[in-house]
């Protein structure tokens, strides 16, 4: 093994391309494959997200409206039809809270929860959830039940 026949390992080097921008004897020297004039041809050219060559660019074209309200809080509703369906199926006795929630997969793991009034609670019930809306909470008390606020 010397300097003369040294090589790399087998399968290291994939076609290492044409070198551009060598000179004009190697044909590819000059402009180097980038044409004449324009921003491509410059070196330190990048194209900005969104541009469309000077055209006005989409989102700046859409009409924009609204607000958003960074503060808001989103809940996740629970009805009680859907509670006196798990309480029909045995799945629940006497009182829910949000760990059973989960792991009936009511809600998930780090949401808000609120429960809502559709259809009605025949059961006694101790209801544990964030919020719960007028019409639930009187359906949660005429059963006998409870509702409890975190």
């Amino acid at each position: 093994m010397d300097l003369s026949n040294l090589q790399p390992a087998e399968g290291s080097v994939q076609n290492q391309g044409k070198r551009v921008g060598r000179g004009q004897g190697s044909g590819k020297g000059g402009t180097a494959t980038r044409g004449h004039k324009g921003a491509k041809s410059r070196s330190g050219y990048s194209k900005k997200l969104g541009f469309e060559g000077g055209q006005m660019p989409l989102q700046r074209r859409v009409p924009k409206f609204g607000f958003t309200n960074i503060n808001r809080k989103e809940y996740q509703g629970v009805n009680l039809d859907t509670l006196q369906q798990m309480v029909d199926e045995k799945k629940i006795k006497d009182s829910i809270d949000l760990e059973t929630m989960v792991a009936l997969r009511l809600t998930s793991k780090n949401v808000l929860v609120k429960i809502l009034g559709r259809g009605e609670l025949k059961s006694k019930l101790t209801v544990t959830a964030h919020k719960f809306t007028a019409s639930a909470k009187a359906a949660i008390e005429a059963a006998g039940g409870e509702a409890v606020t975190l």
